[in-house]
């Protein structure tokens, strides 16, 4: 009986090519194996019919960014473990391929206030990462946030400017009711805990809050639990 062979092996020996060759047309998803996609080099096969796609390049990937409408009570580490071929939106927002690699060495960025849903990011991509990390004091986040309570008099303009957290006077924001049971929030380089602290400083308790905006990044319409990929034209 014929010994299993490794998929880059038999692909290098088919087209012809070089064997670091076939691991590249394989890993960026070109490959198919009796016509199911297989990325894996590694991947055993006997006398399966193997092809590669007219449309195979020896390109480098990208690096992906990965935008994630996280559920509240999740950490961004159990966010992680969401994301996966299934859970991606089917919205078409990008023509972006699926593949595994994209949900490899995934690093979460501008985390969420504690116990907050909403937009998240993971990316493989260094500038990104740097851009959240250098520039988190100047890049505006959005906020929707449920509350109860009463609103103490001038409270809304309080909310706006004029209050602390921490010992420090609180630079001026952007807050606005949406309903009667829900405020928008639009600031910069929020502390952890200063949202529901500001609530609390003019008689309202926080229920729940979902980041809806990150710089000039919105979620929009992305389902919970889902992911898009940050497509080449949004800037953060």
């Amino acid at each position: 009986m014929t010994e299993p062979v490794r998929l880059s092996k038999r692909l290098a020996e088919l087209i012809p090519c070089s064997r670091r060759e076939a691991e590249l047309y394989i890993a960026g998803g070109w490959v198919s194996v009796d016509g199911q996609v297989v990325e894996e080099p590694q991947f055993r096969v006997l006398q399966q019919k193997i092809e590669l796609h007219p449309q195979a390049s020896l390109a480098p990937l990208e690096a992906a960014t990965i935008l994630l409408h996280q559920p509240a009570g999740l950490d961004a580490d159990a966010a992680l473990h969401l994301i996966c071929a299934d859970t991606r939106t089917a919205d078409g927002h990008s023509s972006i391929r699926t593949l595994k690699q994209h949900f490899a060495r995934l690093t979460p960025t501008a985390p969420l206030e504690q116990n907050a849903s909403g937009l998240l990011v993971f990316t493989q991509d260094w500038r990104v990462a740097r851009k959240l990390l250098d520039d988190a004091a100047t890049i505006e986040q959005e906020y929707i946030v449920d509350v109860t309570g009463e609103l103490a008099p001038n409270g809304l303009k309080r909310l706006n400017h004029g209050l602390s957290f921490n010992g420090r006077l609180l630079p001026p924001i952007k807050a606005s009711w949406q309903n009667e049971t829900r405020l928008r929030f639009a600031l910069k380089n929020a502390q952890p805990g200063q949202i529901a602290h500001m609530c609390q400083s003019v008689g309202l308790e926080v229920l729940g809050m979902k980041r809806i905006r990150l710089g000039r990044v919105a979620m929009a319409k992305l389902p919970v639990g889902q992911w898009r990929y940050l497509t080449p034209y949004e800037r953060f």
